[in-house]
């Protein structure tokens, strides 16, 4: 079911999408590519998603990537979930990140994602 006031629920400009989930890029794009799947009907968050709608998902994902694949040729891909406010969530529609990565985009890509932020490197948590 579809949310009047959700973005996600009622994004048309789509790149991919089967039956239960779309793909579209990214408004705010990390690196040239970034999409981001979704399911057609409206859950909170990933956790929130049927088993179902999940397998979609993830089959919309790998379709994804294989597009990605053929139009930019990127090195490698991170793949991220946020989930509610405290894990960086901002719309809240679950919704699948998909970051293409590119040779030299970061100087060191050890850590993956957390080179594209350097807040995250710099600072360590203790227990």
């Amino acid at each position: 079911m579809r949310q009047p006031d959700c973005v996600f629920c009622h994004k048309t400009d789509l790149v991919l999408e089967n039956n239960l989930a779309k793909a579209f890029w990214d408004l705010h794009p990390v690196r040239k590519g970034h999409l981001l799947i979704v399911p057609k009907d409206h859950y909170a968050t990933y956790f929130d998603v049927p088993v179902k709608t999940r397998q979609a998902m993830d089959d919309l994902l790998f379709q994804a990537k294989a597009f990605l694949d053929q139009r930019y040729q990127p090195a490698g891909y991170n793949v991220g979930i946020n989930v509610n406010p405290a894990g960086g969530q901002t719309v809240m529609h679950a919704h699948i990140h998909l970051i293409p990565r590119y040779v030299g985009d970061v100087k060191d890509p050890r850590g993956g994602i957390r080179k594209m932020i350097p807040a995250a490197v710099r600072r360590h948590f203790t227990k």
